[in-house]
């Protein structure tokens, strides 16, 4: 018979895995982001950098709250990788869409601008609540 320490590490297994896709998610979503902008978050970030510091931060917490939704929801793995990267895919653009709709905006947030970094960060978030409320319905 099983005692309940065994029976709760159970999950164990799934939990590694589930864990373990985010992380990967996570981290390709954080290198095609850095990849994508003109400016290195990391090394502004280094170097003190609110701006930057902000920007990349709302930006990877946009792309966590789906993530969320995409774990909580899927039926298994491939489902939730699946669904992982249309987060990704979604963030990637809300990036691409703002660049469009705020002139100079790497400049501006290498220059440490941090009304150009909230605004990203606050698009970032809001887009990735939309996504992961969105990814509820299946």
């Amino acid at each position: 018979m099983w005692s309940s320490a065994e029976t709760s590490l159970q999950g164990l297994p799934a939990f590694l895995a589930y864990f373990g896709l985010a992380v990967a998610l996570t981290l390709l979503y954080l290198f095609i982001y850095t990849l994508l902008t003109p400016q290195r978050e990391f090394t502004l970030i280094r170097l003190n950098n609110q701006a930057a510091a902000t920007a990349l931060g709302g930006s990877l917490l946009g792309f966590a709250l789906p993530l969320h939704s995409a774990i909580t929801n899927a039926i298994s793995l491939l489902d939730c990788a699946l669904w992982g990267l249309v987060a990704l895919a979604v963030q990637v653009l809300t990036f691409l869409v703002l660049r469009l709709v705020l002139n100079g905006l790497p400049d501006r947030i290498a220059r440490g601008e941090t009304a150009a970094a909230n605004f990203v960060a606050a698009v970032s978030i809001s887009i990735g609540l939309l996504n992961a409320a969105a990814m509820t319905y299946y």
